[in-house]
């Protein structure tokens, strides 16, 4: 049988634009980098795009993909890969055209109107902050793992004061910690895809090639396991789009942001369906320790790699602690970009050496909310926040894909010269991608646990909607 869909999940969502109603005043985007200070150095981007894709969600969440996949993961997660490089593509292109710490919810409102810009950068604003007490909770369980009987709640609360500090601080801190970790990452991975591939050719010394043995049943649940391990993959990629809200704030946004994209493919290709080939041809599918101990150390130990467990669990700590800050970072520049744009309270906009700190307390208040919840209610705090942020990435990406359909006419037409990088085969892969996002909605409604996900989702979308053109409206009404 499939696993339950919410354990699968990462550790953590035409044509002219049409005019808005002659009360309404539309506030154009601004150029709010000039606000910040330009503190990331090109390594920090550079790093951060490479090991900004390597989440807890790879490491963790995809066992039980495989479970319930088994070798077509390896498939699931090419489509799904396909799907996020189509995305980055697109959102490449508005980035680098129009560099903006605001990113996708600059472009949207841009392309299609303030309700749009309001919506796409508030919803990413709820999921991120939501996704920072996630991604503390999950690492407080693996501290409390090595040291029994210290409080969850307490580790929650050090990390959070350590990343909100950092934060605070400055924004090469955030670099210089993303630096770090991404390194870290990357090498892990790097060093098990060689250990791997030595051993699926029968050249690391103690081991066996494999061969084909593991991989002969490729669909063992047929179309509807590949179908869980393909809503799996999907939101596993979660997160990517740091690299284009971070490149605002960097030596040179346009040719962070290039670089950026132009190797998403092979970042893509490599570190997830890559690991992914190699864990399914070391490890049998329905093994139970691909499950229980995770995709990785289950591979290391088919290896006889002595310590592996501990080895990953260190490696997993780093990514949820590198994903805390990277969302503490990304959530309050979303915001103190919304408000520059007129759709938040003011107060979010005070910049204080370079640093927006007020955005940056409000974005960390829910983390320190998870304090509290992971003290009452340590059980279930994890599926219950999970099934708030739902499929907000999905409705992120759509919003992505509406506004580079909008804007590149626009572009071709009045700056040219900006379009540095570009869509590939426009607009028959843009239509392409919103299909599949469309066809992920439709496999998520079918799915009774993704289902309470996307109807959360929907009705948050549908609040900050309307909430979006009300607050536009009252200020039109203000003069």
């Amino acid at each position: 049988m499939a696993p339950r869909l919410w354990a699968i999940l990462p550790i953590l969502c035409i044509g002219r634009a049409a005019p808005m109603p002659s009360t309404t005043v539309e506030t154009p985007p601004q150029q709010d980098g000039a606000s910040l200070s330009h503190g990331l150095k090109q390594r920090h981007l550079s790093m951060i795009a490479l090991g900004g894709v390597i989440g807890a969600g790879l490491f963790v969440g995809s066992g039980a993909g495989i479970a319930a996949a088994g070798p077509s993961i390896v498939v699931a997660y090419a489509l799904s890969g396909l799907l996020v490089m189509l995305v980055m593509r697109m959102l490449g292109e508005m980035s680098a055209a129009y560099p903006s710490s605001g990113s996708f919810s600059a472009h949207a409102e841009r392309a299609i109107g303030p309700w749009a810009g309001f919506t796409a950068g508030w919803s990413f604003w709820v999921l991120l902050c939501t996704a920072v007490g996630l991604e503390g909770i999950g690492a407080a369980k693996i501290v409390t793992g090595w040291l029994p009987g210290t409080p969850e709640w307490a580790w929650v609360a050090l990390f959070m004061v350590v990343f909100c500090g950092a934060n605070l601080a400055a924004v090469k801190n955030f670099g210089e910690f993303e630096f770090w970790f991404a390194a870290l990452k990357v090498g892990a991975i790097s060093l098990f895809l060689v250990l791997g591939g030595l051993a699926i050719f029968g050249v690391l010394p103690g081991t066996d090639a494999p061969g084909t043995s593991n991989l002969t049943d490729f669909l063992p649940n047929g179309g509807e396991g590949l179908i869980i391990g393909l809503l799996a993959s999907v939101f596993a990629y979660g997160g990517m789009e740091t690299v284009t809200i971070a490149a605002a704030e960097s030596e040179n946004p346009v040719k962070g942001v290039a670089s950026a994209v132009r190797t998403a493919m092979w970042r893509i290709a490599l570190f997830y369906i890559g690991s992914m080939a190699v864990i399914v041809t070391l490890v049998p599918w329905d093994s139970a320790a691909v499950v229980e101990k995770g995709p990785y150390v289950a591979a290391l130990d088919e290896l006889g790699i002595p310590g592996a467990g501990q080895l990953m669990n260190v490696v997993v700590l780093v990514a949820l602690l590198s994903a805390m800050n990277a969302n503490i970072y990304g959530s309050s520049r979303i915001a103190y970009s919304l408000v520059q744009r007129g759709q938040g309270p003011q107060a979010l906009g005070r910049v204080s050496a370079g640093v927006p700190r007020v955005a940056v307390l409000a974005s960390s208040v829910f983390g320190f909310v998870c304090v509290l919840l992971s003290y009452w209610r340590p059980d279930d705090v994890f599926p219950w926040l999970l099934n708030m942020i739902g499929a907000v990435i999905l409705v992120v990406w759509i919003f992505i894909a509406v506004s580079q359909l909008r804007l590149r006419a626009r572009l071709e037409r009045e700056a040219p010269e900006k379009l540095t990088v570009r869509m590939w085969a426009f607009p028959v892969l843009t239509w392409v991608a919103l299909a599949g996002m469309v066809a992920i909605f439709v496999l998520m409604a079918r799915e009774p646990d993704t289902r309470v996900q996307l109807y959360s989702t929907g009705a948050m979308t549908l609040v900050l909607a309307a909430t979006g053109y009300a607050w536009q409206r009252m200020r039109a009404a203000k003069g």
